[in-house]
């Protein structure tokens, strides 16, 4: 069935990608991981701050149409508010901004992606979905 997400055609998040996030996702208080319909997802109390898939053109089809990719890419999809938000969708790739959710950003993580901003946009990211008093608990440099 073409639309399973199972099937052999949604390709897996490469274990490089996974071990970069991890640790920055994890180090976030009361964040855990989960397999998400197609690739990883990580969450603070049901609420997804950052989420990992591989696209190809044409699949998933909301994902392969607003990264508008060429060939398998793997995104990433976090929140983000205020200035940052239209800052991060007005400058283009390999940013994207999904047609879902008022604060939605998609990230096109090529191979030289600055991890340090990665790490920095998935904080922020967490601090969207987070209760203020999980986030008072997060180390944010100027802020």
């Amino acid at each position: 069935m073409p639309d399973d997400p199972a099937s052999d055609d949604y390709l897996e998040v490469p274990p490089e990608v996974l071990a970069r996030l991890r640790p920055v996702c994890l180090g976030l208080p009361e964040a855990y991981e989960e397999q998400a319909w197609v690739g990883t997802r990580w969450r603070v109390r049901k609420k997804t701050f950052a989420h990992v898939l591989r696209v190809t053109p044409g699949r998933p089809p909301v994902h392969a149409k607003e990264a508008s990719v060429d060939g398998p890419s793997t995104v990433l999809i976090f929140r983000s508010h205020g200035p940052e938000l239209s800052v991060l969708t007005d400058t283009g790739y390999p940013f994207y901004r999904p047609q879902w959710g008022r604060d939605v950003v998609g990230m096109i993580l090529h191979a030289d992606v600055d991890w340090t901003e990665v790490a920095e946009l998935v904080t922020e990211s967490y601090c969207v979905q987070a209760p203020r008093k999980l986030v008072r608990l997060v180390d944010r440099p100027g802020v």
